[in-house]
């Protein structure tokens, strides 16, 4: 089976190449940034300014090969491509849990992105704490990570 996906906008951010990007968007040198919609899209905007935040979906489009062990940013052993959220997968999908700073037409101005400029954008859904409220929590390898995430930058091992 084959699926084609096509981008309902762009997003616009100040990470020009991979080198100078932060790893999450939870890093303290995430960025403003500017999700620009489609017109054809546009409708599907009306009622998201009364969310915080979005969940953008994208498309890895400068990943042009997956692996299914990879050694992620965060550790110095190799994982199972699912248990990381590293770039070269299967399918170059990539996820960010940003803020809403304001919408203007069709633009959404976001803080905290994370992603490379002119990065084709899949999908948004908005984050509702009540859906995601989860209990018991373990993050498996990551564990011994705690607290890099904020000041890691990305480099081209994913290239």
């Amino acid at each position: 089976m084959e699926i084609i996906l096509k981008p309902i906008g762009i997003i616009h951010s100040p990470f020009h190449s991979l080198e100078e990007m932060p790893i999450q968007p939870t890093s303290d040198i995430g960025e403003p940034g500017i999700v620009e919609i489609y017109p054809e899209y546009f409708d599907g905007l009306k009622d998201l300014e009364g969310f915080s935040h979005i969940y953008l979906l994208y498309h890895l489009h400068k990943i042009h090969q997956s692996r299914l062990l990879v050694t992620p940013f965060l550790d110095k052993e190799p994982h199972g491509i699912f248990a990381t959220r590293a770039p070269g997968r299967p399918n170059p999908i990539g996820l960010s849990l940003v803020k809403i700073i304001r919408i203007e037409d069709n633009l959404i101005h976001v803080d905290r992105v994370d992603v490379l400029d002119e990065t084709p954008l899949l999908d948004i859904k908005p984050y509702v704490p009540e859906f995601e409220d989860v209990h018991d929590v373990r993050v498996g390898w990551l564990e011994q990570a705690k607290g890099q995430v904020r000041t890691l930058k990305s480099d081209d091992r994913f290239r």
